[in-house]
């Protein structure tokens, strides 16, 4: 495994992460649609709920890889995987493209790039926030009801909650690292509000900040039967100039399940971690 800079989430946190990616239930058989062959048709029409409107979300996904480039990635490539998801690294996508961040956000930035990430929350064991999920290398998975959907993650056990129930976001909320998401259907999107975030999140591994006072909204949307698409706008004036927007995809992973991943359980990874604090 080869990385340049030693980044501690593409380093020790990313070896773990892949042992969770290959080691998955075998003999799983989902039920989907199949070519004349007998392969997984991904290109099919995006199936619905048992009223026969409502789309379907539900499934294991993977976020959209894309091939790194070792040249022109400040923060090196893995060699062991296949590709990095889009926007992982840097939410904003690319690498030289910049968010409209205020000036302590930019200075912030700079400073956690240059601390080569050892103060991420992943490094230290922590969920991440809900709009760096959509970008992350483990598997999630989405169950869905008629007024609900929630997002299981392998990494640290995680879950997220999207209510379309008719409730309100509240009006006060304790922050938690995921929030608190209400959504409405417009046609086929799914658009969710998240609010009640904690301070300080981050949204990639370059440490673009989320704040307590971020309103995001997120477009999710199932394009075909195997590609799930997700507009995301963050509104968070504490950290960025103007509104932004960013689009993300992910891929459907058949014949495949969860499996736990908790990396505080036999973590011998930091202290090999170039500037990392030990102690």
């Amino acid at each position: 495994m080869h990385l340049v800079a030693r980044i501690v989430v593409l380093g020790g946190m990313i070896g773990c992460w892949t042992a969770s990616l290959f080691a998955q239930w075998p003999n799983v058989v989902t039920t989907v649609p199949r070519t004349t062959s007998g392969v997984p048709n991904l290109k099919a029409p995006a199936p619905r709920l048992s009223d026969g409107k409502t789309p379907d979300f539900s499934g294991v996904w993977q976020s959209e890889r894309q091939a790194c480039n070792e040249s022109t990635e400040p923060l090196g490539c893995i060699d062991a995987l296949d590709g990095i998801p889009q926007a992982f690294i840097n939410i904003g996508g690319g690498n030289t493209e910049k968010l409209p961040m205020q000036p302590w956000a930019d200075a912030l930035v700079k400073e956690r790039k240059a601390n080569a990430g050892k103060d991420d929350p992943v490094a230290r064991c922590l969920p991440v926030a809900p709009l760096r999920g959509w970008a992350d290398f483990p598997l999630q998975k989405i169950i869905q009801t008629p007024d609900s959907m929630t997002i299981l993650g392998e990494y640290m056990l995680q879950f997220r909650q999207i209510f379309f129930d008719g409730r309100r976001l509240p009006t006060n909320p304790e922050p938690t690292f995921k929030g608190y998401s209400a959504a409405r259907w417009e046609g086929d999107t799914l658009v969710v509000e998240t609010i009640g975030l904690k301070d300080d999140g981050w949204l990639d591994s370059w440490g673009h900040p989320l704040t307590e006072q971020a309103r995001t909204v997120e477009r999710i949307r199932r394009v075909n039967y195997g590609t799930l698409e997700v507009r995301i706008t963050v509104n968070d004036p504490k950290a960025y100039t103007k509104p932004w927007s960013v689009t993300r995809k992910l891929v459907l992973v058949p014949n495949t399940e969860l499996l736990e991943y908790v990396c505080n359980e036999n973590e011998k990874s930091r202290q090999h971690m170039v500037g990392a604090d030990v102690k």
